[in-house]
């Protein structure tokens, strides 16, 4: 059997994040992974909380303070929100770091304690992560062995606005986000609202006063445009397991032709395989990314003149969390970036 390139650690391998990491990890040609860590599963095979992997991943979940870390190259984390932070300085320095939470992503300690609830242990680390949407920030990613990944909704607004904020084409003050997720971005611990029960056949609103991501989308939008900016951020949950569609309501800042506009996609996006700008009347839909680390993109003009309507669709659990990860590290090793991540989508 031939050697892999690097050793691998996933830490928080229990939820439908580290499931999904370790799903793709599985099938790439350049890494081994050595070691799984869910400290409430320690003991158990892999194979065993997820029997679908069983028979795929030979691997038993440790705690991770008993990895040895030495003889890893890439740490991933999927820990949940507010706590990686306090595990992270005990972890090697030197180490390729990759973070799934929201632990990192932002730039002021002082956000996670508004949007968060709680007060990180990490301050002086917080610059060293850098941003880790891929294709917004990919010169920096490549030279740096710390790496924050976007949350789910904020990968998907991004990218879909991305192109008319760095070229100054909306109105900053008129910004509306209307955004759905499949019920995996809750997480796979067990909460009431999340039964069967309550969730199947509803459709509802949630966070309605201020979605913790909203400081994350802004944080962006701003660094791109070198401007001050707020949203209207609305998510909803949808009773499907996965997959993500938002869509963002903008005014145009000048008269532009939509043909124009969508040029100005194709050209941000030209050398981005992951990117599909749809055209001819096709708009985004969530089953056509289902399982891949794809984002597809329409832009349709408004009813209302000077107005613009972008949707973008991912699968929450890979583009707007495992998937981006693999990416990153593929591109800090300078590997293609679709290496691991050919995945189709299932239809239907």
């Amino acid at each position: 059997m031939a050697t892999k390139d690097i050793n691998v650690g996933v830490i928080g391998a229990s939820g439908y994040t580290g499931s999904d990491l370790i799903r793709m990890l599985s099938g790439h040609p350049k890494i081994d992974l050595k070691y799984v860590s869910a400290n409430n599963h320690a003991g158990q095979r892999v194979g065993e909380i997820y029997p679908y992997l069983n028979g795929k991943v030979d691997l038993f979940l440790e705690k991770w303070q008993d990895i040895n870390w030495s003889v890893v190259d890439v740490i991933f984390s999927c820990l949940p929100h507010g706590i990686f932070h306090e595990i992270f300085p005990m972890l090697p320095a030197e180490k390729i770091i990759i973070d799934l939470s929201a632990d990192f992503r932002l730039s002021s300690a002082k956000d996670y304690a508004q949007w968060y609830n709680f007060e990180h242990k990490s301050v002086e680390t917080i610059n060293h992560f850098v941003y880790g949407l891929t294709e917004l920030n990919r010169s920096n990613i490549k030279k740096s062995e710390k790496v924050a990944c976007p949350g789910c909704y904020p990968t998907a607004t991004l990218l879909a606005l991305y192109p008319l904020i760095a070229d100054d084409l909306i109105d900053i003050n008129h910004i509306t986000i209307d955004a759905k997720s499949g019920i995996s971005g809750a997480g796979r611990s067990p909460k009431r609202d999340l039964l069967f029960s309550e969730i199947s056949e509803s459709f509802r609103p949630y966070s309605v006063t201020g979605h913790r991501h909203i400081i994350e989308i802004e944080q962006q939008l701003m660094l791109h445009s070198k401007k001050d900016i707020k949203i209207n951020f609305i998510p909803h949950l949808v009773p499907m397991n996965r997959g993500e569609l938002v869509t963002s309501h903008v005014r145009l800042s000048k008269d532009i032709k939509l043909n124009e506009i969508i040029e100005i996609y194709q050209s941000k996006y030209r050398n981005d395989n992951f990117i599909n700008i749809m055209s001819n009347g096709n708009v985004p839909n969530t089953i056509n990314v289902r399982g891949t680390n794809n984002c597809d993109i329409a832009v349709i003009p408004g009813r209302v003149d000077k107005t613009l309507i972008i949707i973008s669709a991912i699968d929450n659990l890979v583009k707007g969390s495992s998937g981006q990860a693999i990416q990153n590290m593929n591109l800090i090793h300078g590997w293609p970036e679709e290496l691991g991540l050919h995945q189709i989508s299932i239809f239907p």
